[in-house]
């Protein structure tokens, strides 16, 4: 039972002329006897709340920034109407900040042997799994003097998926990606790609892909266009050490990795490669092997919807040897992983050749946007100071860069924003000299 702030009020009411008066313990009962009956008329008359019947249903999945509705159906048993105010409580995270009151509290009515509907609208704010609370209900009766209060629990879960905001991106690459396929006019030539058919010579094209029999039988230079090869596998490697737990922007470091990693995988698969995930740290954080082209895109997501950065420092020799062991032949190996200097040359350099002898390897990282930022400002000496910061930090950056490129890796280094298009456009460039 719990006393309402009308209930509170009257008691005061009433218990002020015998205070003036001290008409002593019979003044009391005779002021307050009505309100006492009315409080318990009203207390009898509100309907029961542990006899409540409660059911869910709605969105059980969501796009990190989108809304997720979840539908609430109350039932009321009884021969009292009821009139309650309800909360139905999420974690923190489950709201925009500043908004949970209002979206998290409800107030209905229901009358004798009906049921209402009630909406909750969540707007997630961190990627994995949000699971729902208890439900409290509170019921007055018509004078809404006292009221009946309880909890129910009706379990329900929506997962946060990454918000995949590359995807803006995807229909320019698949252009390219066209171009490639020998779709448009534009078509490349490389070691290990198929032959598609011969066209008319025209100014520019490579003059080792004229067909020389071809030409003989015809008035006019006839070349050999090719294909990209289709059906080559791409692993994507997702180092979850404590590296990813770095901040960019509002987000972090890893985040922006899955970002990129959907968008290649999207049009991987398009090109119809095959593409498989691994998320390491010190060990198996995330796998997804042998989906199909359709099926690629949703395993991906789903598997990257709870994965968080571990602060621990990745095991390299663990992480190689189980990408070696999850892509047993030749592949494209993409590392997302960072580029500071201690991590790469401690722990990714000294077992790199076991990669890049039976495997092409690309290395992508984010960038700090503010480290650019920072080497260019000027103007007073605080500003200076953060300038050479910034430009040691760029050098030690591009250093590492290159010894990885001295031992045959693609480096991708882009900041969170151009990171996925960069990455893509590397995947083509690949593609396009036959190198998978």
């Amino acid at each position: 039972m719990a006393l309402t702030g009308r209930t509170a009020l009257l008691a005061a009411l009433g218990s002020l002329p015998v205070g003036i008066w001290g008409a002593g313990w019979a003044g009391i009962l005779a002021v307050n006897a009505p309100l006492a009956l009315a409080c318990a008329c009203d207390f009898a008359l509100a309907a029961p709340v542990r006899r409540l019947g409660l059911t869910r249903s709605g969105d059980t999945s969501a796009r990190l920034g989108d809304p997720a509705d979840i539908t609430l159906t109350v039932t009321n048993p009884s021969r009292r109407p009821l009139r309650a105010h309800l909360r139905d409580a999420w974690p923190p995270s489950s709201w925009q900040p500043g908004t949970e009151t209002e979206a998290s509290r409800h107030h209905l009515t229901v009358p004798p042997g009906e049921r209402r509907r009630i909406t909750t609208r969540l707007r997630p704010t961190r990627r994995g799994d949000r699971r729902t609370d208890r439900i409290t209900i509170r019921s007055y009766g018509p004078l809404g003097l006292l009221s009946r209060q309880g909890t129910h629990r009706v379990p329900w879960t929506v997962r946060v998926l990454p918000a995949f905001t590359s995807r803006k991106h995807l229909p320019s690459k698949l252009a390219r990606l066209r171009e490639l396929d020998g779709r448009t006019s534009v078509l490349t030539r490389g070691e290990g790609t198929e032959f598609d058919s011969l066209r008319e010579y025209v100014p520019g094209d490579d003059t080792r892909s004229i067909d020389w029999r071809a030409t003989a039988r015809h008035s006019s230079v006839a070349v050999r266009t090719w294909r990209p090869e289709r059906d080559r596998h791409i692993l994507l490697v997702l180092d979850t050490g404590r590296t990813s737990a770095g901040r960019v922007g509002d987000a972090p470091r890893l985040d922006a990795s899955m970002d990129a990693a959907l968008l290649l995988a999207a049009l991987a698969s398009r090109a119809g490669d095959r593409v498989d995930l691994l998320a390491y740290d010190r060990r198996v954080r995330a796998l997804v092997q042998g989906r199909t082209a359709r099926d690629v895109l949703p395993s991906l997501v789903n598997a990257m919807a709870t994965l968080e950065p571990e602060l621990v420092e990745t095991n390299a020799r663990g992480l190689t040897a189980t990408a070696l062991r999850t892509a047993p032949r030749r592949s494209l190996i993409v590392l997302m992983t960072t580029l500071d200097a201690a991590p790469v040359e401690e722990g990714l350099l000294p077992v790199l050749p076991q990669l890049t002898q039976r495997h092409t390897v690309l290395v992508a990282s984010v960038a700090d946007p503010h480290i650019a930022q920072m080497a260019a400002s000027r103007g007073n000496a605080e500003a200076v100071y953060e300038a050479a910061a910034a430009a040691q930090a760029q050098t030690e950056r591009h250093r590492t860069a290159d010894q990885l490129r001295r031992h045959g890796v693609t480096v991708v280094d882009a900041t969170p924003e151009q990171l996925a298009p960069a990455l893509a456009d590397a995947y083509l460039a690949l593609k396009a000299a036959g190198r998978l």
